[in-house]
């Protein structure tokens, strides 16, 4: 399996109903692309003060490396990214396989 984590920070002026919008396009994606396992969506409520600006994380599971590269050219996935990006300021994605040491 692998996780596929994304560390976001938003504009400041972006609408909390496009917010929620993209929420739902993320956590539909294991309906609509094989090997999406799970996506959880997370806002920071740490209270060390060391996210930097960043305020919400995605945390997808991928089966495989297959689903992996299913994913990410998948017109669904092109879909989310039309929603995301005028609403990016910045972001991290990070990916690791879990298994490997």
């Amino acid at each position: 399996m692998i996780r596929h984590i994304l560390l976001i920070k938003f504009k400041q002026d972006a609408p909390e109903s496009e917010l929620l919008r993209l929420k739902a396009l993320f956590e539909a994606m294991p309906n609509l692309i094989d090997g999406v396992v799970s996506v959880e969506w997370g806002e920071n409520d740490s209270p060390e003060g060391k996210n930097q600006g960043y305020t919400h994380s995605v945390l997808m599971t991928f089966s495989d490396e297959e689903a992996r590269q299913r994913y990410l050219p998948h017109p669904e996935h092109e879909a989310l990214k039309k929603v995301f990006r005028p609403l990016l300021a910045d972001i991290i994605v990070f990916d690791y396989t879990l298994g490997h040491d």
